[in-house]
């Protein structure tokens, strides 16, 4: 995102600069007397005059009059205007990629590229800055009439580039929104997502400075390149494409990957087929912008086919990838090195490259999360020296185990930054790619992600809240921006202790049956906390969107409401069937199953006008709550449940300790303790800056004070993200008044059930008992062992006191 608040509430003035410095802060666009004119190179490529186009159409739009676009030599200046031209050899600094300025000189705008797609994203930089959303289509956000309009521009000018070569999206899980949508509603001549549903993605993905795709790739969904028009759309707007950690060299395998006419997906028995079968598609795929995932896994999200040891498979992959290299070189009649190749080490694919696979140092290591927002696996030592660099394949939506979560995106910015921030420090600047399910309703952490992707510094450890607050400047204008924000970070926080989906306390792969909600009514009551807090939240939107000018109301609901309320809905859902569960009056039980029961069906008035209604039904199949049809979707009745039997009632809370109240703080040499703000669910966690991995023999600590009434045993609770270590080995040192030091692991292998209840809950919870001998002030030392620990909160409660969910702020 480009541009700060201040920027959308000046909205603009016109363009031209009457005499004297062309440098200014403020440039006139247009007024109600002048109109500027978009001067394109004659000479310059399509995709530049489609982007000079779009813009004009914009300003036109808020102008009120057409904004023309002309052909002008860029040697001829005579006329006053904006002028978008790709830059001349020696311009820019020699390999400068995807950079571009914007410039006031002689009464004139310049707005410069190092290349094609450095161009664009200057055009359309420009435009955000004049207050246009990149979202315009995708969320209905339409430029608003302006009498006039300025550009704020430093005196020098702005001048950008990308922090990450490759940048983008994986279009995942489309089954019950993109994929129909776009088959019966947008596209219903191709009946899937077609040439049509693509021009607009890759437009939107310009419109974020992105240069790459994941196509979509379900069973649902046929494969990209059989339908024609996909393949010539994404090489006229210049996107690359690649594909997932299931689909080796830009193969569907759940759609191409015929078992009649090729037999099995078995390397070990087949292998002359299926190379043929990758040949083809390297064959299809000549021009430059592809890029290719080698190695192989099975047909869809499952490891290798075929019986073999951990040896076998890691030998086996080395000759798959030898193989797939000799292809690339044959037939694009280049050296490998010279093709962007990927390795993604996903689920077992890590475990097999941690056994002593041997990656080509030129092909690029793309590191995953764990579905859940916390990166597994980072560049350390040698790795961090290879030529083809590494990257990041990262969750903003999923399907699996321990529980989907398709339906909203809930994803704190915080957790977002903290992931990815600490991947950029460990050196993985190469490729990014984020899975946003159908794109909507992921909106802004889709945007989030990629701006950090485009400029990693712009959005620094304090300003998470800050970009929010910009966003919902830009979108909503002076209607509420400070009030949207403070809704959403609200919205995501409450998310992090449990997201909608997770809800119902049940799992997927294999699915159970939800169960109560283990909030309870002790620490206060938290249930009804929780109710209490998504009843706000539902009341302010509602409140927001009655202010909001008709205009923005469409893009309102798409943006915020809808998730927001949703979120709330199905909270209150579960709150109320667990409050009837354990309540002892019938009559009491009835009307609580009746709120579950209201709740639940608004959720299906709220989606089916999402579908139906919303923006004259543009948006029709968009959206299903029910994706999967997992039982947390279904009205519950826990009335018979007889494993709900109340939980003490208590007016007492844990006593918290504020993570940045800490009294003392000492790390070795140049590390730090740091707050950031809009992380975890207390507000603010805290952890060890700078991110590099480091292992430390002296570990690093930081000191509170806490006091107790009178003496006794006490428990320490600490709560900690669910982050990664390469090793395994993050371990949090506890220790009260100076007593021995207890180490307390936080991570296991694999899918345990301790990592499972990690990521629902977005917390590793670490339990130390202490004896107290006296009433008064203590001294609590936490301590880590290595970078990359996060400590969201801490609690004290007396030894023995009645079992709760949250740990309050």
């Amino acid at each position: 995102m480009a541009i700060p608040l201040p920027r959308f509430l000046l909205f603009l003035l016109v363009f031209a600069c009457a005499g004297g410095p062309a440098i200014a802060s403020d440039i006139l666009i247009f007024d109600g007397q002048r109109t500027p004119t978009i001067y394109v190179a004659p000479q310059a490529d399509s995709l530049i005059w489609w982007a000079a186009r779009d813009l004009a159409a914009d300003l036109s739009q808020m102008a009120g009059r057409k904004i023309a676009v002309e052909t002008a030599d860029t040697a001829d200046r005579s006329a006053t205007g904006i002028y978008v031209y790709e830059a001349p050899a020696g311009e820019f600094p020699a390999g400068s990629w995807e950079n571009f300025t914007i410039r006031a000189q002689d009464n004139n705008l310049h707005v410069r590229g190092s290349d094609l797609r450095g161009t664009v994203y200057g055009i359309f930089d420009l435009a955000e800055r004049l207050g246009v959303s990149p979202w315009k289509w995708w969320a209905d956000v339409t430029p608003l009439p302006r009498e006039s309009l300025t550009l704020e521009l430093p005196d020098d000018g702005l001048a950008e580039g990308p922090s990450v070569k490759y940048r983008g999206i994986f279009l995942n899980d489309e089954d019950w929104g993109l994929q129909p949508w776009a088959a019966n509603t947008f596209e219903p001549e191709t009946g899937d997502i077609g040439p049509k549903t693509y021009e607009k993605i890759f437009q939107l993905l310009l419109r974020l400075k992105a240069n790459t795709i994941w196509p979509a790739m379900h069973p649902s969904t046929r494969a990209f390149f059989s339908i024609p028009g996909n393949r010539e759309m994404a090489e006229r707007y210049h996107i690359f494409v690649g594909s997932s950690h299931a689909e080796p060299m830009l193969r569907n395998n759940v759609d191409e990957w015929d078992h009649d006419r090729y037999g099995e997906y078995n390397f070990q028995t087949n292998a002359d087929t299926i190379l043929n079968y990758w040949r083809q598609r390297v064959i299809e795929t000549r021009a430059d912008n592809y890029l290719y995932t080698v190695g192989m896994r099975g047909i869809h999200d499952s490891g290798m086919e075929g019986d073999a040891t951990v040896e076998e498979r890691v030998a086996l992959l080395d000759t798959i990838i030898s193989a797939q290299r000799r292809m690339l070189a044959d037939e694009k009649g280049v050296a490998a090195e010279s093709v962007p190749q990927v390795f993604v080490s996903y689920k077992e694919v890590l475990d097999l490259y941690d056994a002593g696979l041997k990656v080509p140092d030129d092909i690029t290591l793309m590191w995953t999360d764990d579905n859940y927002g916390y990166i597994r696996r980072l560049s350390e030592g040698a790795e961090r020296e290879r030529g083809g660099g590494s990257g990041v394949y990262y969750h903003l939506s999923y399907w699996g185990r321990p529980h989907d979560y398709l339906w909203l995106s809930s994803t704190q910015p915080g957790l977002i930054w903290y992931e990815m921030q600490r991947a950029y420090a460990n050196g993985t600047r190469d490729i990014w790619i984020a899975n946003v399910g159908d794109i909507k309703p992921a909106e802004y952490n889709m945007e989030f992600f990629l701006d950090l992707a485009w400029d990693v510094e712009a959005i620094g450890r304090d300003e998470i809240d800050q970009h929010l607050l910009d966003w919902a400047g830009r979108e909503f204008g002076g209607f509420g921006a400070p009030e949207i924000a403070a809704l959403l970070r609200e919205f995501y926080r409450l998310a992090m202790l449990r997201k909608p989906e997770f809800m119902g306390w049940s799992q997927t792969e294999p699915t159970t049956e939800t169960r109560p909600a283990a909030f309870t009514s002790a620490n206060g009551d938290e249930l009804q906390r929780r109710i209490d807090a998504y009843r706000d939240l539902y009341a302010q939107s509602r409140d927001i969107a009655a202010l909001l000018p008709i205009a923005r109301r469409d893009a309102y609901f798409e943006l915020v409401d809808y998730p927001v309320r949703g979120a709330a809905l199905l909270n209150q859902v579960y709150g109320y069937a667990t409050q009837a569960s354990r309540a002892n009056d019938p009559i009491h039980q009835d009307s609580l199953q009746q709120a579950a029961r209201t709740a639940h069906e608004e959720i299906s008035v709220l989606t089916n006008y999402y579908n139906d209604v919303l923006a004259g039904g543009k948006w029709n199949g968009m959206i299903d709550y029910r994706s999967r049809g997992l039982p947390v979707f279904d009205l519950p009745d826990f009335r018979d449940d007889a494993s709900t039997a109340p939980s003490p009632a208590t007016t007492s809370a844990p006593l918290p300790l504020p993570v940045a109240a800490y009294t003392t703080a000492e790390a070795p040499d140049t590390f730090h303790w740091e707050t950031i703000p809009g992380l975890g669910y207390g507000g603010e966690a805290l952890t060890l800056f700078p991110l590099e991995i480091a292992h430390f023999a002296e570990h690093p600590f930081v000191e509170y004070t806490f006091e107790v009434d009178e003496p006794g045993d006490y428990t320490i609770e600490v709560r900690c993200l669910p982050t990664h270590a390469n090793d395994y080995g993050h371990a949090l040192g506890v220790s009260v008044d100076g007593q021995e030091t207890t180490d307390y692991r936080l991570n296991t292998r694999g899918r345990s059930e301790a990592w499972k209840q990690g990521v629902l809950g977005n917390h590793i919870p670490v339990k130390h008992e202490v004896s107290v001998s006296e009433p008064g002030t203590h001294t609590l030392r936490l301590s880590v062992n290595q970078t990359g620990i996060v400590i969201d909160q801490i609690g004290v409660y007396p030894v023995g006191y009645p079992e709760f969910y949250e740990l309050r702020r």
